[in-house]
């Protein structure tokens, strides 16, 4: 069943906020931290974008908002990862190396985690880009799907699991098969589909999701290029996700311009000057008609057929 947006969704952003701060401080600490720290790093970096993401739809949507992000974007990426491993459909045949924590169904946690950390700001960026339902949900799954062009090197890299045949894949990003990549847009338009339909109305701007998706893509390619010594995707990642997230952030800054207090005085006296011009014209079609009814011959005074007034 559809759910309206919540009363709740006037309730403060200062929760959601909090979260985006830590898990953007847990992000930038990665880098610093000791090889042997770093998956712990991860999985509390996953943890709290997790949490974030589910506090900002709680915001918005209410708590019955949140368990359907959980049970949508959580649980369906758990069924979608849990098949995939049984059968390769629909990434491919992979395998993960048990270095990512407590698994359910052979499925790491974090994995459905991460699924419904970047589920909401991908519909997010969707519901901002496009108007129509089908453009919201092809838009937000494409943003969804774009940034596993860059977790999944980063992963692979990293040991945290490995494909059986990742050729053939994208230029300039080996080890990982296009299939993979086929696989996340499908499951990315059910999951973002099914969060449209469930979670109507709210506004179409969330700042803190705002924030977790365009930190997400622009720290990606910085960390790619500069960290993980994997300029490809930094540069094919940066390309594909940048469809959507540089014209998302175009349009958020066009949002903020509108809505600066200069722009909102000139629009005033634009206002005001455009209801004087009217009153202006009001007034000279009245004087027009009383003296077209001093004078039923016609308009303006009589004219003697001399020639003279």
């Amino acid at each position: 069943m559809a759910l309206a947006a919540s009363p709740r969704a006037l309730r403060t952003a200062l929760p959601a906020w909090v979260l985006v701060a830590g898990a953007v401080t847990v992000q930038i600490l990665y880098p610093l931290t000791p090889a042997p720290l770093r998956t712990s790093v991860t999985v509390l970096s996953v943890a709290v974008f997790f949490l974030a993401a589910v506090a900002d739809v709680v915001r918005v949507h209410g708590t019955r908002g949140g368990l359907v992000l959980l049970g949508v974007a959580g649980g369906g990426g758990l069924v979608a990862e849990s098949v995939g491993l049984a059968t390769g459909w629909p990434f491919g045949d992979y395998a993960y190396t048990g270095t990512l924590g407590a698994e359910v169904a052979g499925v790491p946690l974090v994995v459905p985690m991460a699924w419904t950390m970047m589920a909401w700001p991908a519909l997010v960026v969707g519901r901002a880009l496009a108007r129509r339902g089908p453009g919201v949900v092809a838009v937000g799954a494409f943003a969804l799907a774009a940034w596993d062009v860059f977790l999944d090197p980063q992963m692979v890299d990293a040991g945290h699991w490995v494909w059986a045949r990742p050729d053939p894949g994208l230029p300039l990003v080996p080890g990982i098969p296009l299939t993979n990549y086929a696989g996340w847009l499908v499951v990315s338009l059910l999951i973002v589909g099914t969060l449209h339909r469930a979670l109507p109305g709210g506004p179409r701007r969330s700042g803190p999701a705002a924030a977790l998706y365009l930190w997400v893509y622009a720290s990606s390619v910085l960390a790619h290029l500069v960290f993980f010594g994997l300029p490809g995707s930094a540069l094919v990642g940066g390309v594909l996700m940048g469809l959507v997230a540089v014209p998302y952030a175009l349009v958020l800054r066009r949002d903020r311009a509108a809505h600066r207090p200069g722009a909102r005085h000139r629009g005033a006296h634009d206002s005001a000057a455009h209801d004087s011009a009217a009153h202006d014209s009001a007034a000279h079609d009245s004087a027009a008609h009383e003296s077209a009814a001093r004078h039923p011959g016609g308009h303006g005074p009589h004219v003697r057929p001399g020639g003279t007034l």
